[in-house]
């Protein structure tokens, strides 16, 4: 048995080796930031090579052979120490990673970043001119290597597995599946019901509205709800998201249309839910792998709770809706909230995700997820994909987009990242949110009275003590049984939509 004097410099030497490694990739997530933010196009071409060269000397740090050692050398010390320690847990985590960066090479990680920068600014210029044509190469290589980087992991059952598992560790194809099966029979029979009900008029919604004023007000909003200006920032972006280069450092993009209300509100909300996750982090895991969201999913959950439980309830408008009618006047002077309130949540079948309402919105993700399995299994062609993803929509949600750009176009996610093990994240989400959220009522009844003044501290306070300050020493899976008492399910987020929406369209 090693002495403590022995163990805590080699401890020392891990922490050391993994803070280099997380400011390389601050410092690369910084420069892709300000690639989609506030630099000249013409700087495309570097900056793609310097965001590639950072994550080529992570990726080197990441598999060092000193690294191996340490992690080895350190094995018995975290067998000693309690699971939920801090210690323990960086350890582990650092294992896990150390492990399966080993699989893949720096060469290819350079490689894959370089290219997703360059497929990216050729995304923003190919979008708004509707030519697909000239990003399929760019998304025929991307497929070439979310191919490869599977191929890495030949162990895996299914080629999206290792794919998956990177964004949502311990998921695989099968249990998506599954979860997805589930949620299908819930959802199609109750769109169906709705559809059939007397249509939600939200015209009201698509005025035109100053983008000045629409960030300022979601500005003042965002701050009430607990997001700190201090340690963060907004700013717009073609496609939002939300980035963090330290917990003092978390910033976030939104979009804001002219004639489309929904955009700049719930996209500011979405991404709010994002950046409080890491701005909750405890300050004590800052510069190590622990001070991130645990997984994409619990990511997503924290987003979609706060843009759709919490900003699309109507106690969150009884407070709010005076104050946006009165930047607003002559557009919702004479909107009624209860008339504002089922504008903000008509159901409706819609060709883009991003509007998407609650009960259609896992649809346009299950279309995504078939889509990128069919592509990497060697089922469907990148050529063939616009034809298959209209079809899709047919034939799922009884509608056809107008044009590839709001078609196979319109996320961002096919065209920075890799293909498969992007958007299962989403829905995972979803359901991940309900469950938190019906167990923070449950813990808290006064939750909701509170919205309606304004008050949001309790809500924020809990998830930050539950799922925010831990970081990733857990799981999600570890986490959803940790915090909720139970497995993830589909049962508490089918409840929800059946109460809310069932109220709404008097079902």
């Amino acid at each position: 048995m090693q002495t403590l004097e022995k163990i805590e410099p080699k401890f020392q030497e891990l922490t050391s080796h993994l803070a280099q490694i997380k400011d390389l990739d601050a410092a690369a997530a910084l420069l892709d930031w300000d690639q989609t933010t506030y630099m000249p196009p013409g700087g495309a071409s570097a900056r793609g090579r310097q965001i590639a060269t950072l994550r080529q000397i992570a990726h080197q740090k990441m598999t060092a052979p000193e690294l191996g050692r340490l992690l080895e050398d350190l094995r018995y010390y975290e067998k000693d120490l309690p699971y939920s320690s801090k210690d323990a847990s960086l350890i582990r985590l650092a294992r896990r990673n150390y492990e399966q960066a080993m699989q893949v090479p720096a060469s290819f990680m350079a490689e894959l970043s370089l290219h997703q920068a360059q497929c990216y600014e050729v995304w923003t210029k190919a979008r708004p001119e509707n030519n697909f044509a000239a990003v399929r190469p760019y998304l025929e290589k991307t497929l070439d290597l979310s191919r490869k980087y599977a191929g890495f992991f030949p162990n895996a059952d299914r080629i999206a597995d290792p794919l998956i598992d990177r964004a949502d560790y311990g998921m695989t194809t099968a249990m998506t599946q599954e979860l997805f099966a589930q949620l299908r029979q819930q959802l199609i029979p109750m769109l169906n019901a709705i559809v059939a009900a007397a249509p939600t008029d939200d015209s009201a919604l698509h005025q035109s509205f100053d983008e000045a004023q629409q960030l300022e007000f979601c500005r003042q909003a965002i701050a009430r709800m607990g997001y700190d200006f201090g340690r963060g920032r907004q700013d717009c972006s073609p496609h939002p998201f939300t980035t963090s280069f330290s917990i003092d450092d978390v910033r976030f993009t939104t979009r804001i249309y002219p004639d489309d209300l929904n955009q700049g509100l719930f996209s500011t909300f979405h991404e709010m839910g994002h950046a409080l996750y890491e701005q909750g982090i405890d300050p004590e895991l800052e510069g190590t792998p622990l001070a991130d969201g645990v997984s994409a999913g619990m990511h997503e959950a924290q987003a979609r709770l706060w843009e759709n439980c919490v900003a699309r309830s109507r106690g969150f408008w009884e407070y709010f809706y005076p104050q946006l009618q009165s930047v607003f006047r002559r557009q919702l002077g004479n909107l009624s909230l209860s008339e504002f309130y089922r504008g903000i949540n008509k159901v409706a079948r819609s060709p883009i995700r991003t509007d998407a309402d609650e009960v259609t919105y896992n649809l346009h993700i299950m279309i995504r997820f078939e889509l990128e399995l069919e592509m990497l299994e060697g089922k469907l062609s990148v050529q063939d994909l616009p034809q298959a993803w209209n079809e899709r929509y047919q034939s799922d949600l009884g509608i056809v987009p107008q044009n590839d750009a709001e078609g196979v176009m319109q996320d961002v996610h096919w065209y920075c990242g890799t293909i498969g093990g992007m958007f299962q994240g989403y829905t995972l989400g979803n359901l991940m949110s309900a469950q938190l959220y019906e167990t923070a009522l449950t813990t808290h009844p006064q939750i909701e009275s509170e919205l309606q003044c304004g008050q949001f501290e309790t809500l924020h306070h809990w998830f930050r003590d539950n799922i925010y300050q831990h970081g990733m020493k857990y799981t999600a899976t570890e986490l959803v049984e940790r915090v909720t008492g139970r497995s993830l399910s589909i049962d508490p987020f089918v409840s929800y939509i059946r109460t809310k929406f069932g109220e709404l369209y008097q079902l």
